[in-house]
């Protein structure tokens, strides 16, 4: 994306941050909300989209993570605390907005772990987005 990001990377942007703010420091949705709304570009993020995401990913983080469980070749808590994060937003994505390109989900998803992840966790983050996506979305994949 030239020429900045967009208002829905944004929201992705700020639901990986209060997702990280969950898993890590145990803050609650209230907490998370506050710090989000009161962060710098909040109000350039499509607010609606960070609103849904945040809730879904943390109200279904258990059938999400089974989702990512059979891609990723270490135990789940071994898995870096941001890319967790993203592996589930992707997910939650895949599996619950259909309306949503799965080649959208995953290239955000890419730009989000080479934004805020280790050296080589897009490829990762990639690898298992791309296998769940085949199974979530086989119809869609397939001609991919």
């Amino acid at each position: 994306m030239s020429g900045g990001r967009s208002a829905r990377h944004r929201a992705r942007e700020f639901v990986i941050q209060g997702l990280y703010q969950w898993r890590v420091a145990g803050q609650d949705e209230a907490a998370i909300q506050v710090q989000a709304e009161s962060a710098l570009g909040f109000d350039k993020a499509d607010g609606d989209l960070y609103a849904t995401l945040i809730a879904e990913t943390r109200g279904h983080a258990d059938v999400l993570e089974q989702d990512v469980a059979p891609y990723i070749d270490r135990a789940w808590k071994e898995v870096s605390p941001i890319e967790a994060c993203i592996l589930l937003l992707g997910a939650c994505e895949l599996r619950f907005h259909p309306e949503t390109p799965h080649r959208v989900i995953l290239n955000e998803a890419i730009e989000l772990a080479k934004t805020y992840g280790g050296t080589d966790g897009h490829k990762f983050v990639n690898g298992v987005l791309d296998k769940l996506a085949a199974r979530l979305r086989p119809a869609e994949t397939r001609g991919a």
